[in-house]
């Protein structure tokens, strides 16, 4: 399991190895409706509200959504340097947005100063949770709202360590934060949890695109053997009419 900060800034010192797991999530993917747009879809958004999302990645989500950004007061953060100049990069043009550097278990806000908190798909990396929900409740007005995305344990790391557990892939993904668990850890902060469940699945048609994915994953995962040539040749073995279904799991926890 990944608890080391410094792997973690090594992960995401960049854009590169996110990037090329977004493109396989891109041209693969079951469900068109696409999982950015799904979680921006389920977000409750006035006018005049303040926003933080913690963990912003690229911020390539917030692409298109004009109305929202240009009515509303948003903080994009990362713990990342690299991530925060990424966001900067990828959304030109909106001005009103500001990009900050934060951590998430040391929040640099008053208490009840925003309306929504937003962290997808990044508590699993936090090395005090109880420390950070503390830090998100603390901002939280009263009645916000806080969206939080998952993974869940059933999704695709566990299904390509068990096709290449010979060449030493293993899950070695941190599930401190899962969708399995995710409700009962935050009930110790939010009265209301309602866990939404995105249906998604992978239909991978080149095996090299995987291999790339995988290899992003090197701070996630083990991969002790096996040269690219050998694991490609298993992923075509398990291939069906050209094709290699991976399953995903992914949802949302909207807490107030």
């Amino acid at each position: 399991m990944i608890n080391d900060i410094t792997a973690v800034k090594k992960q995401y010192e960049n854009s590169n190895n996110l990037n090329t797991r977004i493109s396989v999530h891109d041209k693969y993917s079951t469900n068109k409706i696409g999982f950015g747009r799904w979680i921006v879809s389920n977000y409750k958004i006035e006018p005049g509200m303040k926003i933080l999302e913690l963990g912003c990645g690229t911020g390539s989500m917030w692409k298109g959504q004009d109305l929202i950004v240009n009515s509303c007061y948003i903080i994009l953060s990362d713990f990342s340097e690299g991530m925060v100049k990424s966001a900067k990069e990828n959304l030109v043009g909106y001005e009103k947005i500001r990009y900050e550097v934060i951590d998430i278990q040391k929040i640099p806000y008053d208490n009840k100063t925003f309306d929504i908190v937003i962290a997808n798909m990044m508590l699993y990396h936090v090395p005090d949770l109880n420390k950070a929900l503390a830090e998100v409740r603390r901002v939280l007005r009263d009645n916000g709202t806080f969206y939080c995305t998952a993974y869940g344990e059933n999704g695709i790391i566990k299904y390509l360590s068990k096709l290449l557990s010979p060449y030493g892939l293993y899950d070695n993904q941190n599930k401190n934060f899962t969708l399995q668990n995710g409700d009962k850890i935050f009930s110790r902060y939010f009265e209301r949890i309602r866990k939404l469940e995105y249906e998604d699945s992978l239909a991978v048609t080149n095996a090299d695109d995987i291999i790339d994915y995988i290899y992003s994953l090197s701070d996630m995962t083990e991969l002790s053997a096996g040269s690219r040539e050998e694991i490609r040749e298993i992923l075509l073995k398990n291939m069906t009419n050209g094709v290699l279904n991976i399953p995903k799991e992914y949802g949302m926890f909207v807490s107030q």
